[in-house]
Order: structure tokens, then sequence, then C-alpha cells
């Protein structure tokens, strides 16, 4: 199922933190830290004839500053940003990034303590954060987070709270407890005054977009990028419209269908919560609420929203680990392949290549945003 969205320009307070200023200093300070290096971009030909396109590039996110998944420079940003402005509140100076291993810095740290809900990677990139400054970490997840995940967190020393429910249960538990301790909250989800945090992340997330781009002979003519709350999404959607403006790349938004909660939103012309269903294998995208500024974004950004199923999230895996005609290998778990599970569906359904304007000539962009973290086609372990 797929909607075709009517786009605009962007909010002009939207288009200035995705100007290519803002932008430069994000990549100048993530820059400082260790272990940042560009992520590998692969190109598919083999892939590309099959689904009958000019040619596919995913951008392989695996490999990211150890840490396994493009959360890493969102988190690793928003967390360190807010840590340095309280130690420099502390101090009484404006600490720079390179400044990270002072001692009067790491002093100022040692008694400050970040929070967030996650599914598994953004709380383990706040951890990882926390710990490379010095600072306390304290992590919610849902009942669901896979045993894997939940330990991936605890080795960079944060404390976990398991919380009953779903993700949105574990957002409402760490927005509760980081108010009532003082807590600085590093939510990867925006609501009515809590934006400038999710605004911090999803800047860290268009770096990687703007990697690809430099490595790409010609721009993309489709982006598939999939989405929980929206923050990924949101984050390339604006980026390509400043960048492009009206010759920028059609970005459908792919979510699933057990949990579509921008779908839906695109249905109703406003941001909406959808009920919770069965669990699915795109882990990291089981979200029923949007988040208020990716919302907004991709309101006016995207060019259609769509929702897979199952099966086609495994097949899509299936394509990345096990190719064919020659194409590399690129790890990835079915929430990381769910861009490549829409373009798959949209290439095998001629309404959609239509309205997307898939052909021949096109030339699709997609984003492995995790490696493979768990076995092929399995749901998360329950604890």
């Amino acid at each position: 199922m797929f909607l075709l969205n009517h786009t605009k320009e962007l909010a002009a307070g939207d288009a200035a933190l995705f100007s290519d200023k803002e932008l430069a200093l994000v990549r100048a300070r993530l820059a400082c830290l260790p272990d940042f290096a560009p992520t590998p971009l692969h190109a598919l030909p083999g892939l590309a004839r099959a689904t009958g396109v000019g040619a596919i590039h995913v951008k392989d996110e695996s490999r990211r500053m150890k840490l396994g998944s493009f959360k890493a420079l969102g988190g690793m940003y928003a967390t360190l940003s807010l840590l340095l402005e309280a130690a420099g509140k502390a101090l009484a100076c404006e600490p720079g990034w390179h400044e990270l291993y002072h001692p009067a810095l790491r002093a100022a740290l040692a008694s400050q303590t970040v929070c967030c809900a996650t599914d598994g990677n953004h709380g383990r990139a706040v951890a990882a954060a926390a710990r490379l400054a010095g600072a306390q970490a304290h992590i919610f997840v849902h009942a669901g987070v896979s045993r894997q995940r939940l330990l991936a967190i605890r080795q960079y020393g944060a404390r976990v709270s398991i919380v009953r429910g779903k993700y949105d249960d574990a957002v409402a538990e760490a927005r509760r407890i980081s108010a009532e301790r003082g807590w600085h909250l590093v939510s990867d989800t925006a609501w009515p005054a809590y934006e400038r945090i999710p605004a911090r992340i999803m800047q860290g997330y268009t770096v990687l977009l703007d990697e690809a781009l430099a490595d790409m002979a010609q721009p993309p003519s489709h982006v598939f990028v999939q989405a929980g709350v929206g923050g990924l999404a949101g984050a390339l959607a604006a980026r390509l419209a400043l960048r492009f403006g009206r010759e920028q790349p059609r970005l459908i938004v792919v979510e699933p269908q057990r949990a579509a909660c921008l779908y839906a939103s695109c249905l109703a012309r406003e941001p909406v919560n959808v009920d919770p269903a069965q669990p699915t294998v795109m882990a990291m995208l089981e979200c029923y609420q949007p988040s208020l500024l990716a919302w907004r974004i991709l309101a006016a950004t995207a060019h259609a929203f769509m929702a897979v199923d199952e099966e086609t999230a495994r097949a899509a895996v299936l394509c990345l680990e096990r190719p064919a005609s020659g194409d590399p290998r690129v790890p990835s778990s079915e929430s990381g392949a769910a861009g490549l599970a829409g373009l798959l569906h949209a290439a095998a359904e001629p309404a959609m290549r239509s309205a997307f304007g898939l052909d021949r000539h096109s030339c699709v962009l997609l984003i492995a945003s995790e490696g493979a973290t768990e076995p092929i086609g399995q749901f998360r372990e329950p604890m």
C-alpha cells in the first residue's frame, strides 16, 4: 500500500536546522571523535538489472563508528552536545569537542547523567557517548528488546531499565524519570516543546547522506528510506530538499505494515498514533507514534509513504546477504533492509512503478541502516 504526498516548502525554522552552515559544524564536531570515518557506499548493478532500474547504491552503516548503525551519528552528536553544554555552564566556558579528555572537563561531566528510551541502537549510541565523555547513562527499553541488543547497551557501562509495553511506553517512562531526577533526556522522537534534542539527532544523520552523495557520480533520482518515528527519513528529506530544490530526488518513506504511523499520518494529513499490532521482524521500526519534527518535515517534502509486509522484509535481507550477479554482500537486519524492501515491492507493482516514476534510467539510493545484529528472519527474543 502506498500514498502519494503533496509536497511544499519547508518551514523556515526547519530549513535553518539543515542549512549548509549548520551541518558543516556538525561534521566538524563529529570528526573530532575516535573511530569517526565515512562508511562504504556499494553499487549493486546485478540487483538493479533484476529490479528494472538503472542503478542501485546502498550506504552501509553496519560499520559506523564500531556501533553498527546510523544511530551512532545522531546519538553521539546530541548526547555530547548536551553534555558539553552542561559542563560549559559549570566551568563558565565553552569547551570544544577536541577537549573531551581535558581533566577539568571530565571532572565536571562525571556527575552528569543522560537517559533515553530505545529499541536498541539509539540507546547504544547514547551509552557510548556518555562513556566517552566520562558521564553516566541510564537507558530504558521495552520488554520486547532482544537479549543481544540489551547486552550491547550494557557493555558501555549504562544502567538499563526494562519497561512493560512497547517502545512508546519506554519513551514515556524515560520522560518521567528524567524530569524527576534532573537527568538529560536524549530522545530521538519529538513532541510539543521538545524538539531541540531530536533536531540535533537528525542533524547527525545528515552526515551519511552527504557522504553518499559525494561518492555518487550523479545524484539519485529516488531514495527509499525506512522509518520508525521518522528521524532518519526526515533528516534525509530536509537535506535533499535544501540541496536540490525543485530537482530534489523522490524520497519514499518505508514502514512496516504492522507499525505504519507515518503512513497513517499522511492519510489523515496530521500526526496520528496507530494501535500496537503483532511484533514485526523490522524491530527497530516498531513505533506507533511519529516524531512531530520528523512528521512536519516529511509532510512537506516526502514524495510518498508506503508500508511493506514481513515476507518482503525478509526477502530484502536475503538480497543483501546472498547477492547474485557479482554484487557485494551487505550485512543487514530486516530493519536495516526495509528501504530495499520498499524498492522490491514498488518495482514489482506496475501501478507503484508508474506513481514513483521508476524506470530503467532511475538511480536509487538506499540506506542499510544497521548490520545483521540478529539471525535472519527471527523475531526479537523477549526478555
